[in-house]
C-alpha cells in the first residue's frame, strides 16, 4: 500500500479543482458496485501508461485503497496492460454516491454534480475519460466529448457556448445511441486554454496535446466560420445587477443555462469581474 500524504481539503469538496476533476473522471470511467451487508467497491481501470493519475487519486483519498495491474487480450490488442484502482470504504462510497455517482450502470443517468463545483475542472475530468484532444485527419485542432448522458451533453454544450462562443446542440447518433460533440478550430483553442490551464490535474498526454495546439493558426484564405457572440463587460454588469439568471436571460437574449453558468464563473473568480463591481 502506498503511503499517503495528508489531505488538506475535505474529501470530494467539488469546489476544489482536483476533486472536481477526479469526480468528473469517475463519473465517466469509474464503477461503483454494491453488495449485501453494505459491502461494495469503487473501481477505476485505465491504461497502465496513465497509472500516475491513479496514484494522484489515491493520494487525494484519505481512505485505504489499492492499485494493481493486469494483462489481458482485448478487441483492440492481443495483450493490453491496465492499472486498476480499488476503493472499498463505505464512507467514501456514500460520499460519492450522494454527489451523483450511481451504483451499477450509469452511462445515461449521470449528471453534473449537485451544488457548487469547479466547472472547468469537472469537465476536464469528463473529457480526459470520455473525450479526445488533438488534430483531425486534415490537421485541424479539435476537442470532442462522447457521452450517453443527456444532462452532461447539454451542460458541456452550454459551457462551450459561454467560454468558446460557439453554439452546439446534442443529438444521439443512430448507430450507438450516444452523443458526440465536436469543437474545432479557434473555438477549440479557446476551450482548451480554459480547461487545460497551467498546473491543472490532467492526463499528461492530453495536457500535452492541448498545449501543442495553442500555436495553431488558421491557414490563409480559409473562411472563418460564424461564432455566436461572447460575453461583454456590460452584459456581466447587467447579470450581476439583476442577480437572477432567468430574468437576465430575458433582458440579454441568452439562455437561462448560459446566464447561470456565467454568474457562477464570475462569482467563483474563474473570470474577472467587470470594472466597477
Amino acid at each position: 500500500m502506498a503511503a499517503r500524504e495528508p489531505v488538506v481539503h475535505r474529501f470530494m469538496d467539488l469546489t476544489v479543482p482536483e476533486y472536481a476533476y477526479m469526480f468528473g473522471f469517475l463519473q465517466a470511467d469509474g464503477h461503483l458496485s454494491q453488495q449485501p451487508r453494505q459491502r461494495g467497491r469503487l473501481t477505476l481501470e485505465v491504461s497502465v501508461r496513465d497509472i500516475d493519475l491513479l496514484r494522484e487519486f489515491q493520494r487525494l483519498t484519505p481512505y485505504n485503497s489499492s492499485i494493481t495491474q493486469r494483462t489481458r487480450s482485448t478487441n483492440f490488442a492481443e495483450t493490453h496492460t491496465s492499472a486498476v484502482w480499488c476503493l472499498c470504504s463505505l464512507e467514501a462510497r456514500t460520499t460519492l454516491n450522494g454527489l451523483g455517482l450511481p451504483y451499477g450502470r450509469k452511462s445515461k443517468t449521470v449528471a453534473p454534480p449537485r451544488g457548487r463545483f469547479s466547472a472547468r475542472d469537472y469537465l476536464r475530468g469528463v473529457i480526459d475519460a470520455d473525450g479526445s484532444v488533438g488534430y483531425t485527419g486534415k490537421g485541424f485542432p479539435f476537442v470532442s466529448l462522447t457521452t450517453a448522458s443527456t444532462a452532461i451533453g447539454r451542460y458541456f454544450c452550454t459551457y462551450v457556448e459561454e467560454v468558446a462562443g460557439v453554439r452546439r446542440t446534442v443529438g444521439r447518433n443512430a448507430r450507438d445511441d450516444i452523443y458526440n460533440v465536436l469543437i474545432a478550430m479557434e473555438a477549440r483553442q479557446r476551450l482548451a486554454t480554459d480547461l487545460y490551464y497551467p498546473g491543472c490535474l490532467a492526463l499528461a498526454r492530453k495536457q500535452a496535446a492541448a498545449d501543442s495546439l495553442a500555436s495553431w493558426v488558421r491557414p490563409a484564405g480559409m473562411r472563418s466560420a460564424y461564432t455566436s457572440r461572447r460575453w461583454t463587460p456590460d452584459e456581466d454588469r447587467v447579470l450581476l445587477r439583476l442577480g437572477s439568471p432567468t430574468t437576465a436571460a430575458e433582458v440579454l437574449g441568452r439562455t437561462p443555462q448560459s446566464c447561470n453558468l456565467r454568474m457562477w464563473r464570475l462569482r467563483s473568480g474563474q473570470v474577472p469581474l467587470p470594472s466597477g463591481q
